[in-house]
């Protein structure tokens, strides 16, 4: 596809919210040794420097597990596995270092590059290492002695502030030491995850062979919130990525915001993710007690409630008890402690691939916290659902909001033709519309 110069210009200003919003913030970012081998990992290399000129503090945390995989098969060692654990005796303990010693190294050269006519020509990027992780055995279980095995026991926190204030990136491995002088081979999902909770992290963000969190039936989860991963641990089919789910829960149990994931093997996956609307991945945040889901017919006098101020102020088109009961099933809401919060309709017109956005509505005291992006997303992803291409909206006093989520104004004759022939001309509404 070839991007011409007006698009490229649309790119980047589409993209300074985000740039603004990301800057000064630490992000801890987590990659397997899959990924490392992937033929895609210098374009995320390219990535992961272009977001340090922008601002951001990154900590990068990598795995080895085929790399140490290797070595112990070249060496014709003995694999030991308890719990889905590795045994690290001593001779293990040296492919170990030697693997993790190698693809520390590989990180470091690529992000030293700075070749004419590179996408890192001029970065001059420093990286940072070193003993930032302390790290005790994980002992004897079920009488199994794991050795060298370990588990991270502190993060060096003003180490890796230190170096972050610098404008360095941090990069750590997956093996720890003690006050000993022990080295211990630790999960990397373990160091990122300790180290996100210890720095206070922004977000945590993990790559994976797939594009995102996978639902059984095929479809990428966008957004997902802390409840929804719980049931997945237990899932057969989530068996694969057990390590990486428990550790976006441990991270927002402890109070990471967010956590993503994106692919290792698609090329731009993670500026996509946090630079764009719709990201490339998916997004999992904390559990909140406010529940977005569909609307029941339980909630039609909730609904009357919030939509009856702006119907009053002929923001809203008013709308009777017995007409909203009707049409209940359209509606989606935010609903806290048991008041509805906000809320949104979508009308379908299948033949037209469009759907009508109506009804929005935010309750006075809950505005400013992003409930009406939430449930525009929930809406979108209802539309998508139903294999519609747009959703418009039809709007007397909201139009810079909508505009700010990406809708552009059109015109009448744009809309489908059985919601033309109702368009009241006395309202004068303004039409946008939104590709989902």
């Amino acid at each position: 596809m070839v991007v011409s110069h007006i698009d490229s210009v649309k790119i980047i200003r589409n993209s300074a919210p985000y740039i603004n919003a990301h800057r000064g913030k630490t992000f801890v970012l987590m990659f397997g040794g899959e990924a490392i081998e992937e033929a895609n990992f210098a374009n995320i290399i390219h990535d992961i420097a272009l977001l340090n000129s922008l601002g951001v503090r990154l900590v990068l945390v990598h795995g080895a597990r085929p790399q140490i995989d290797q070595r112990v098969a070249l060496r014709k060692l003995e694999t030991r596995f308890h719990q889905g654990i590795r045994i690290t005796d001593k001779q293990t303990l040296e492919c170990v270092k030697d693997a993790a010693g190698s693809v520390r190294a590989q990180v470091e050269a690529l992000l030293t590059m700075g070749l004419a006519n590179s996408p890192m020509h001029g970065s001059h990027i420093r990286v940072c290492s070193g003993n930032l992780v302390v790290a005790m055995p994980i002992g004897v279980r079920d009488g199994v002695d794991f050795e060298n095995t370990g588990v991270v026991r502190r993060i060096d926190v003003d180490g890796i502030n230190d170096h972050l204030n610098d404008g360095s990136i941090v990069l750590l491995s997956p093996m720890g030491y003690s006050a000993t002088g022990e080295v211990f081979n630790l999960s990397h999902e373990d160091v990122a995850t300790k180290a996100a909770i210890a720095l206070h992290a922004d977000k945590l963000i993990l790559f994976n062979h797939h594009d995102g969190i996978i639902s059984k039936e095929g479809r990428l989860l966008r957004n997902l919130e802390l409840d929804a991963l719980y049931p997945m641990l237990d899932e057969p089919f989530y068996a694969d990525e057990r390590q990486s789910l428990q550790a976006i829960i441990s991270s927002l149990e402890a109070g990471i915001s967010r956590c993503h994931t994106v692919s290792y093997r698609q090329d731009g996956a993670l500026l996509q993710e946090l630079f764009t609307r719709d990201g490339a991945g998916s997004l999992i945040s904390q559990t909140s007690y406010e529940q977005l889901r569909q609307a029941k017919i339980e909630d039609v006098g909730g609904i009357l409630k919030l939509i009856k101020p702006l119907e009053e102020n002929g923001i809203l088109v008013k709308r009777s008890r017995e007409h909203l009961e009707q049409e209940i099933e359209q509606f989606a809401l935010i609903e806290r402690d048991g008041m509805t919060i906000a809320c949104a309709a979508l009308y379908p017109y299948v033949e037209d691939k469009m759907g009508e956005l109506a009804c929005v509505a935010t309750h006075n005291d809950y505005r400013g916290g992003n409930r009406g992006e939430r449930i525009l997303d929930a809406i979108k992803i209802q539309a998508r659902e139903q294999g519609l291409d747009f959703i418009f909206v039809l709007t007397t006093v909201t139009a810079h909001w909508f505009q700010e989520q990406g809708f552009v104004e059109i015109s009448l004759d744009e809309l489908p033709t059985k919601k033309k022939l109702l368009y009241n001309f006395q309202r004068k509404s303004k039409v946008f519309k939104l590709a989902v």
